[in-house]
């Protein structure tokens, strides 16, 4: 009886689960600025080893783009996204234009002219499509929130 409940708990470990975590966002650092003031943030990404997702701009249409946009900006304007240059794979007879492993998406805010000092968050949504050279998995949307201080 002990060894069927060994086994019970290792299955686990023998049948690993498929991780939906194939991209992970990190966090990225307070923005802190003066009224009228550019700034700007870097929110890192990480892309699991095997892995690749489009960029911004596929050559493909029928491809999905990696895609931020902002829900609510608070006390920042703009929000233009600078997206990393991707690199060039081929999967089969395609040629795509795909971020792998680690990179950073730069974020170029300016602080409103009549923002109220004080803290508070830039709230956005990452989408993406992560795919292997044989399996594209089902699109992905993630939420970042920027947090910033007003001086």
């Amino acid at each position: 009886m002990s060894l069927v409940f060994l086994g019970i708990l290792s299955a686990p470990l023998l049948f690993p689960q498929s991780s939906s975590e194939r991209l992970t966002v990190g966090t990225p650092q307070k923005v802190v600025g003066k009224r009228n003031q550019s700034v700007q943030i870097h929110i890192p990404l990480s892309i699991l080893t095997g892995y690749h997702v489009n960029n911004d701009k596929p050559p493909d249409p029928s491809l999905i783009p990696m895609k931020l946009t902002w829900t609510s900006l608070g006390a920042l304007e703009g929000g233009q996204v600078t997206y990393p240059k991707p690199e060039t794979i081929k999967v089969g007879d395609m040629s795509l234009a795909v971020f792998t492993g680690k990179v950073d998406l730069v974020v170029n805010f300016k602080v409103s002219a009549n923002a109220p000092g004080g803290p508070g968050a830039a709230a956005g949504r990452l989408e993406y499509q992560a795919c292997n050279n044989t399996t594209c998995y089902p699109p992905k949307r993630v939420d970042i929130t920027v947090p910033y201080q007003v001086q």
